[in-house]
C-alpha cells in the first residue's frame, strides 16, 4: 500500500540511485543510518504479518472455509472438484454386477479397482438393499469400501438439504488415524456426489470441528469422546441420522468406548440402517447387535489370517531384545508394537542410537505430531515406527497379552491382498505364553533363535522387562501403575 493510499497526500515515488542506497529525502535525511528505508522493525513486522496471512490461508485451505473479502468463514465451504474423473463402467464390472451405482463403480475403476473383495462381495447386496448388516472380517480384508459404497449411494439417492450441526450419516472408529483413513476412502465417493465429509476426534481443538459441523456436512467420521462432547455443547445433532456405521467395534470395546457409542447410538432415530463390522465378534459387540440392529444379517469373510501372512516368532534372551529388534529394522521398513505408550517413546529413541530413523507413535503425542511422525514412516524418512496399537514387516517387540491385540495389529501388515510378515520378539521366560496368544488367535508361527522345543514350563513369576507380563497375567513395571490409561485422565479410555 502506496502512503497516499494510507494519508490521502501525494506521495512521490522514491527512486533508487545508482550508488544502491534509495533516495530518501527529508526522511533519510533524519535517519542517515538506515539510509532511507524502512526500520528493519517495520520489515520484520511486514514480514511477520505476511507469514502469518499465508499460514492462515494455508490453514483455512486445509479446513475447507472460503475466504471471502480476504476473510475466512467457517459459513461458506469452497466447492470442491472431484479429486478422481470417474470413467465408463460397463454391466461386466464387478461392483456394478452386485448393485453398485455406475458412477460410484466408475470412480473405483479410475483408482484400479474393478471387483470387490470377499467382504464386498457378500456384504453389499444386502446392505445397498437398506437392511442392518453385520460384518465380520480381519483387519485389511476391505471392510471400509463395504460399508462406504452404500453409505454414499443412500445420501446420494436421496436429495435432502443441508442443515447446520445435523448430518445424515455417522460412521464410528475408535482412533484418529483410522478416522482419517475412513475419511480418505470415502471422501472422492462423496465429492463426486456433492456430498460433504468431516472428521470429528480428538487431541485437536473444538473450534475448526465446531465450524464444519455448524457449516454442515452429510457425513461424519467420529471417534466417541469428541462427538460425544460435541453432543453436550449443542454442536451435534443427531435426530436426522440415516445410516449409522460402527467400524473397528471389537477394538472399541476393548478400549472402554461402549458406553459412549451406546449414548450416541441413543441419539440417533431408531429408524434407520445401522452396519456393524468387526474383526471378532467378542466382549460387547454382541449388546450392541442386540440392541441397536433390526434383524441384521450377518456376514463372515476372510476372517481366517491370511495365507501371504508369514508368522515367525524370534527367542531371544531378554537383554538382547532391543539389538534384535534394530537387526530387524535395518533390513526394511518395520512397525513395531510395544505394549505402553512409555514403552514406545523409548524404544523409538534407543533405536536412534543404533542409526535407525525411528519414529513413535501413541495417544501421548499431538495430533501435529503423530501426522508429522506419519509422514516420515510413509514417505520413508523414518525406517521404523513404533507404536502402541502399514508395512510389509510388523514387529511385536512386546508380545501383546490379548489375542484380539494380536490380530489386530498383524493386520497393519498384508492388506489387500499383499504379502506381508509378522514377527514376535519373545524372551525364554515368554514362550509359554506366546504359544498360548498364538493358539488363540489360530495362528501357526516358525520359531526361530533359541531352541524352545524342550520348553513346556510356565513363564517364570518375574517381568520380562518393564513391559513384561507376570506369571498372574499382570503386566509389570512400576507399582500401582495403571495400564491403558492415560495419567491424570480419570481412568477414562484416551479419545
Amino acid at each position: 500500500m502506496s502512503p497516499s493510499t494510507s494519508t490521502g497526500r501525494s506521495t512521490t515515488p522514491r527512486r533508487r540511485p545508482e550508488g544502491g542506497a534509495p533516495a530518501g529525502g527529508a526522511s533519510s535525511a533524519a535517519r542517515p543510518s538506515s539510509g532511507g528505508r524502512p526500520s528493519a522493525g517495520k520489515a520484520r513486522s511486514k514480514s511477520t504479518n505476511q507469514s502469518r496471512a499465508k499460514s492462515a490461508s494455508r490453514r483455512d485451505d486445509r479446513r475447507g472455509f472460503r475466504s471471502e473479502n480476504g476473510s475466512a468463514t467457517a459459513s461458506n465451504f469452497a466447492p470442491k472438484k472431484p479429486s478422481i474423473i470417474p470413467i465408463e463402467v460397463g454391466p461386466d464390472n464387478g461392483f456394478v454386477k452386485i448393485g453398485v451405482p455406475a458412477n460410484l463403480a466408475g470412480i473405483l475403476a479410475a483408482t484400479g479397482v474393478t471387483e470387490p473383495f470377499s467382504i464386498q462381495s457378500v456384504t453389499l447386496p444386502d446392505s445397498l438393499a437398506g437392511r442392518d448388516v453385520l460384518g465380520q472380517g480381519r483387519t485389511g480384508s476391505g471392510k471400509t469400501l463395504a460399508f462406504a459404497l452404500p453409505l454414499i449411494a443412500r445420501l446420494a439417492a436421496t436429495k435432502v438439504g443441508r442443515q447446520a450441526n445435523r448430518p445424515r450419516a455417522l460412521i464410528l472408529v475408535p482412533t484418529r488415524e483410522l478416522a482419517t483413513q475412513v475419511a480418505a476412502v470415502i471422501d472422492p465417493l462423496a465429492t463426486a456426489c456433492g456430498l460433504r465429509v468431516i472428521t470429528v476426534f480428538g487431541g485437536v481443538g473444538h473450534g475448526p470441528q465446531r465450524d464444519g459441523l455448524r457449516a454442515g456436512a452429510e457425513i461424519v467420521v467420529a471417534c466417541p469422546g469428541r462427538l460425544v462432547d460435541h453432543m453436550g455443547e449443542g454442536d451435534a445433532k443427531l435426530d436426522r441420522i440415516e445410516i449409522t456405521i460402527i467400524d473397528e467395534a471389537d477394538h472399541m470395546a476393548d478400549q472402554g468406548f461402549l458406553p459412549m457409542v451406546k449414548r450416541i447410538l441413543d441419539a440417533t432415530p431408531k429408524v434407520g440402517q445401522r452396519m456393524l463390522f468387526s474383526a471378532t465378534l467378542a466382549g460387547g459387540v454382541d449388546a450392541i447387535v442386540s440392541r441397536y440392529l433390526d434383524n441384521p444379517v450377518s456376514h463372515a469373510a476372510e476372517v481366517e489370517a491370511p495365507v501371504l501372512l508369514d508368522h515367525s516368532v524370534l527367542v531371544i534372551e531378554d537383554a538382547d531384545r532391543l539389538e534384535a529388534v534394530a537387526e530387524l529394522a535395518r533390513k526394511e521398513r518395520v512397525v513395531i508394537f510395544t505394549r505402553t505408550k512409555h514403552r514406545a517413546k523409548q524404544m523409538a529413541a534407543k533405536l536412534q542410537t543404533f542409526g535407525i530413523n525411528a519414529v513413535d507413535m501413541h495417544g501421548n503425542l499431538s495430533q501435529t505430531a503423530r501426522e508429522r511422525n506419519l509422514a516420515a514412516f510413509a514417505s520413508g524418512s523414518a525406517s521404523a515406527l513404533v507404536a502402541t496399537d502399514i508395512a510389509p514387516l510388523v514387529v511385536h517387540a512386546d508380545p501383546p497379552i490379548e489375542h484380539k491385540a494380536y490380530t489386530h495389529r498383524s493386520g497393519r501388515t498384508a492388506r489387500a491382498g499383499a504379502a506381508g510378515r509378522v514377527i514376535t520378539v519373545a524372551s525364554t521366560s515368554q514362550v509359554s505364553e506366546v504359544k498360548q496368544l498364538l493358539q488363540k488367535a489360530g495362528v501357526t508361527a516358525t520359531w526361530t533363535g533359541i531352541d524352545v522345543s524342550n520348553m513346556t514350563g510356565r513363564p517364570s513369576g518375574r517381568s520380562a522387562g518393564r513391559g513384561g507380563v507376570r506369571a498372574d497375567g499382570r503386566q509389570g513395571g512400576r507399582p500401582g501403575a495403571r495400564s491403558g490409561t492415560a495419567r491424570g485422565n480419570g481412568g477414562r479410555p484416551r479419545r
